[in-house]
């Protein structure tokens, strides 16, 4: 059934974006390990801050996001100003910019956006405290050229950095971190487009913080694992090339020690971003762990030589960080929303639904459509075979499937026409 789900939403995405416009925008999560001059165990001399510049700004020259979203930088101003200084805004690039700056829960380290300012611009942010650390929302909007008439396309990025530590209690912190960001996403009680990033500090999927995110009782906040496979990922080999701590096998007194052998860090999506429902969708196969080649297991990610990227990203990986940074690409549909995507026929669905399904067709070549509708995890639970008059054919029949996320399918009886998303209040 994934393998078909996988199948399904990766042509959901082709035929929704097939006749658009599209940009797309490179995500990079990362946690700098103690990006600041002094914490516990980490000195100028095992941290330094002028070899991790360096180290950061080989590793950005290489992949070039538009979003960079971090963990464990320090809490004062200076740093984040430091960052875009010394490493973003170099080697020509002069665009970026960061967010605000919170830190009412977390101590000495706090979570940040930076982000390409020719693409993209600041809404808004809010933050959710915790147990531990605050987790930060940054509503982002698109500069699409549309954007003087009132066309805006937003995407929130959430950031999280769950508690730290195994055992029950440690685990049990990081669910109650979790059950405070669904809360706060249902209380703003809009169908965003959201990322959330983070060093999770998850052991497996069978912790509860990842079951809660994952399968939320309420489908439409519910988030989505764009590799899709829960997993016990702790020291397991068969999931060596999803790892993305430690870096090194070496103790220095900083970094941890004992190699890849962790899934800690994440980027997982709303449905409206696994869909491409609200204009911005997750491109299929983009995610990955930097510099991980699936052949480090238990070793630095620098020894023996890197497959996955050069040698200097491969040094500068680890020089950097314990933790490896996490990278997808997303595709933004920019076509102006007036401007009609399909020639020879039109569908109209009112969404999100009610009661009923209503939906209006028009159509001057089929004189016939068959409408499918499917549930996300790729189950057939309804047809409708639909003459379609000259002036147009409306048709509403009794929709009495659970409020979430829907696929309808049109088709001519011989090949897929349109895939459209659909929300049930």
């Amino acid at each position: 059934m994934k393998r078909f789900l996988s199948f399904l939403i990766f042509n959901i995405v082709l035929v929704a974006f097939a006749n658009a416009q599209i940009e797309t925008i490179r995500m990079m999560h990362y946690n700098l390990l103690y990006y600041e001059e002094q914490a516990i165990g980490c000195s100028q001399t095992n941290n330094n801050l002028n070899t991790k510049d360096s180290s950061l700004k080989t590793i950005i020259s290489y992949v070039n996001p538009d979003v960079l979203v971090v963990n464990e930088v320090g809490s004062n101003i200076t740093y984040v100003d430091r960052i875009v200084n010394n490493v973003l805004n170099t080697e020509g690039r002069n665009y970026f910019q960061h967010c605000p700056l919170t830190n009412y829960s977390g101590g000495n380290i706090a979570n940040m956006l930076f982000y390409n300012s020719d693409k993209l611009a600041f809404h808004s942010h809010f933050y959710i405290v915790t147990v531990n650390r605050d987790i930060n929302g940054y509503k982002m909007y698109y500069k699409t050229p549309n954007l003087v008439n009132g066309d805006t396309i937003f995407t929130t990025f959430l950031l999280a950095h769950l508690k730290a530590g195994t055992g029950s209690d440690n685990e049990q912190k990081r669910y109650s971190q979790v059950v405070n960001l669904m809360s706060k996403l249902e209380n703003i009680g809009v169908y965003d487009n959201y990322c959330l990033s983070g060093d999770f500090n998850l052991y497996g999927a069978s912790e509860q913080a990842y079951q809660y995110l994952i399968h939320y009782e309420n489908s439409l906040y519910r988030f989505y694992d764009p590799l899709d496979d829960e997993a016990e990922w702790h020291e397991n080999y068969n999931y060596r090339s999803i790892h993305t701590q430690s870096t090194h096998t070496d103790n220095n007194g900083c970094a941890a020690s004992g190699g890849l052998d962790d899934r800690f860090d994440f980027i997982l999506i709303s449905p409206s971003v696994n869909y491409g429902s609200r204009r911005v969708a997750y491109i299929p196969n983009t995610y990955h762990a930097l510099g991980n080649d699936g052949n480090h297991y238990n070793k630095s990610i620098n020894s023996p030589a890197n497959n996955a990227v050069p040698s200097n990203v491969a040094d500068a990986l680890y020089k950097m960080s314990d933790h490896l940074p996490v990278v997808m690409d997303l595709a933004v549909d920019i076509t102006p929303s007036s401007i009609p995507t399909v020639e020879d026929f039109s569908i109209n669905i009112v969404n999100p639904i009610e009661n009923n399904l209503i939906v209006s067709l028009q159509s001057s070549v089929y004189k016939q459509l068959m409408l499918e509708i499917y549930t996300m995890e790729g189950q057939l639970i309804g047809k409708h075979l639909s003459d379609i008059a000259e002036a147009g054919q409306r048709i509403e029949v009794p929709f009495p499937y659970p409020a979430g996320f829907y696929i309808m399918k049109i088709s001519d009886g011989t090949r897929v026409l349109a895939v459209k998303k659909m929300i049930k209040k």
